[in-house]
């Protein structure tokens, strides 16, 4: 005897907005209970092409995301130097240590060439991760944390976390030698 086979139900685009601010939209209009936010953020999927998917043993569709899903708001660290370690507390309560498994990346805008730092929060189907964008302020709390390294034979100035070392930034020719 067989194991039944139980089929997802494509349900194609639903109407959900994820905004670059974290802020959850269903027909433009914004999901203001934050537990009902919290609930679809655990269905929350990424396939192997990058679209986003909320998707429940029933049934599946894809959503639209403007920038990444979460938002990390805030940090905590303790240590220092190589023994840091730095956890992010996500919009939707989230905890997560970055490190190895969850890698801090920081994109430059094309025209301003200003930085967007990100956090790896979990796995997508393929090579593309379900991130959070680290607020501003968040980001200017790891600027203050940063120390000088090396990635790559470049002088960088980064974090430590977890036992791993993330850029945060070239450092200018002549600094800190």
């Amino acid at each position: 005897m067989t194991a039944p086979t139980c089929r997802v139900t494509d349900c194609g685009s639903l109407p959900f907005l994820i905004k670059r601010d974290g802020t959850w939209l269903y027909k433009g209009s914004p999901i203001t209970r934050k537990p009902m936010v919290c609930l679809f953020s655990t269905i929350l999927q990424r396939d192997v092409e990058g679209r986003y998917w909320l998707e429940t043993p029933a049934e599946r569709g894809t959503i639209e995301v403007e920038d990444a899903p979460f938002v990390a708001v805030e940090l905590d660290w303790k240590g220092q130097g190589k023994e840091q370690v730095l956890c992010f507390r996500t919009n939707v309560d989230q905890c997560v240590v970055a490190g190895p498994e969850h890698p801090i990346r920081v994109a430059h805008d094309l025209l301003s060439c200003e930085p967007t730092p990100y956090l790896r929060v979990r796995d997508g189907k393929g090579r593309y991760p379900i991130e959070a964008r680290i607020s501003r302020a968040t980001y200017y709390e790891l600027v203050a944390l940063a120390e000088p390294g090396f990635v790559r034979g470049r002088k960088v100035l980064g974090v430590w976390s977890d036992g791993a070392f993330f850029s945060l930034g070239d450092l200018p020719a002549g600094c800190c030698d």
